[in-house]
């Protein structure tokens, strides 16, 4: 065993290069096994890893060939040209890979990683909706299941949810399941937004009363939110944005000091970009997407566990609703 890490170690050492001020050497030395065993898997399966900015350090600069946000890794997976893909991430991910190449294998690698947000709404309250609002049109955030999606008009994500929205030139929407997300669009913009009282177990954590904390106790520090963050503190941050806003806020500001108010993996994928910015982390923890591991990445590699399947019926309606989403 010592000779086989030895040997995983010496070829993942580039890899850690990239990691090396977020995983201690002995860390590594416990991932670089599995890093070196999903990067030969992946090639002798024609196989990626497609991998959310919330996945820890070691699976997202390790072992990931696409990274980023939903939106982002909506879009990119209509582009892959493997056989397989591997979703690093919570299952509605997986799902809308799926959705997205019906052909392919997609691979979840562990099927206990949901979504606070897609558990609290299910098709028929759609359709109840549907039934209370009839005539206003369905925005369903991309953190719902398939059969929530069937049952929508569009899909958004955080990143484009208020470019859709004012896309449908209407009066009136209801948008779902993020009470928060729909409360913060509906800041920006004049058509009137009904909204589903789900939450995010992460970002709904977060208070005002954390960011003047943080600004007393770190001096001049810049704040970022998601917008899944209640609208108190989205209005006492600097910024709120997408995973993929807040990323390219960081690149583009370089503040000397910042705090991402989002999931705790963020920071530190991004803090490897960056090592001229201080991070401070005062982050929530998602137990689903830590469910994800490089042990179950190469488990599902080497097993094909665990296959998403969707019913052909409901994946034709939900496929529209995505595609109608990226189209924009």
């Amino acid at each position: 065993m010592a000779e086989i890490n030895s040997g995983a170690l010496a070829r993942t050492a580039p890899l850690y290069d990239r990691v090396k001020r977020v995983i201690p050497p002995l860390e590594w030395a416990v991932f670089a096994d599995d890093v070196d065993a999903i990067l030969e898997l992946k090639r002798k399966r024609n196989a990626v890893v497609l991998a959310h900015n919330y996945q820890t350090p070691e699976i997202f600069h390790g072992v990931a060939d696409i990274v980023g946000d939903s939106l982002l890794l909506a879009r990119e997976a209509t582009k892959v040209d493997a056989d397989i893909i591997v979703l690093a991430g919570v299952h509605f991910m997986a799902e809308t890979a799926k959705l997205l190449n019906p052909k392919k294998t997609v691979l979840i690698p562990d099927l206990a990683a949901g979504c606070s947000l897609a558990d609290s709404i299910t098709a028929q309250d759609v359709r109840l909706m549907r039934e209370r609002h009839p005539g206003v049109p369905i925005v369903a955030y991309v953190n719902t299941s398939t059969a929530v999606k069937a049952e929508s008009d569009i899909c958004c994500t955080s990143g484009n949810a208020l470019k859709v929205v004012e896309s449908l030139g209407v009066e009136h929407v209801i948008m779902l399941p993020d009470e928060y997300l729909a409360q913060n669009i509906a800041t920006q913009t004049r058509v009137k937004i009904t909204a589903w009282k789900g939450h995010c177990e992460v970002h709904e954590r977060f208070t005002p009363d954390d960011i003047r904390q943080l600004r007393e106790n770190h001096p001049g520090i810049t704040v970022l939110a998601h917008p899944e963050c209640p609208p108190e503190v989205v209005a006492e941050a600097d910024f709120a944005g997408s995973t993929a806003a807040m990323s390219s806020y960081v690149a583009r500001e370089r503040p000397p000091r910042v705090v991402l108010l989002t999931e705790c993996s963020m920071s530190d994928n991004v803090a490897t970009l960056h090592p001229d910015v201080e991070f401070i982390r005062p982050c929530n923890l998602c137990p689903h997407m830590k469910r994800i591991t490089l042990k179950n990445i190469r488990h599902a590699l080497e097993t094909d566990r665990h296959r998403v399947t969707i019913d052909p019926a409901i994946a034709e309606r939900a496929r529209r609703t995505v595609e109608r989403m990226l189209a924009l």
